[in-house]
């Protein structure tokens, strides 16, 4: 059996009273080379284009909180105030048989589609300034010539 001391000289990631790891057992680490193949550098973005996609996502971010906090709202603060809507009515029946029956699920398929309908129109709104931007960066192709 090898001492620890031997082991350091063969592996210098080996800690002193630690347990052995084989170089190839280390964590990648980043070449001190350069790489034949370097990742590609992503294409440049004018600023009016960085400013649209700034605002879609934060559309986008905005649009999912409110609609979490919708949902959340439903699952678990109506239940919680269900003693005190009892006597609030909905199609004949009490609020919150209502919800729980079904008005809940109803209510998720409106988050879904209020959802669905406003990021197409956020993403008709991206191509638009997509299609503006590539206009002006290159004249020739919005005429088709």
């Amino acid at each position: 059996m090898q001492s620890a001391k031997s082991h350091r000289a063969d592996n210098p990631d080996c800690l002193p009273g630690g347990f052995l790891i084989h170089r190839r057992m280390a964590a990648p680490h980043t070449p001190s080379q350069p790489s034949l193949n370097p990742p590609p550098e992503p294409p440049p973005v004018s600023e009016g284009m960085a400013r649209a996609h700034q605002r879609y996502w934060r559309f986008n971010l905005a649009l999912i909180a409110v609609l979490m906090t919708l949902g959340f709202l439903v699952s678990f603060v109506v239940p919680l105030a269900a003693p005190a809507l009892v006597q609030m009515r909905f199609a004949g029946f009490s609020l919150p048989f209502y919800l729980g029956a079904q008005g809940a699920i109803l209510v998720y398929v409106g988050l879904i589609v209020v959802y669905i309908v406003l990021m197409r129109r956020a993403d008709r709104t991206l191509q638009r300034a997509f299609d503006a931007d590539a206009a002006v960066a290159d004249p020739s192709a919005a005429r088709g010539n």
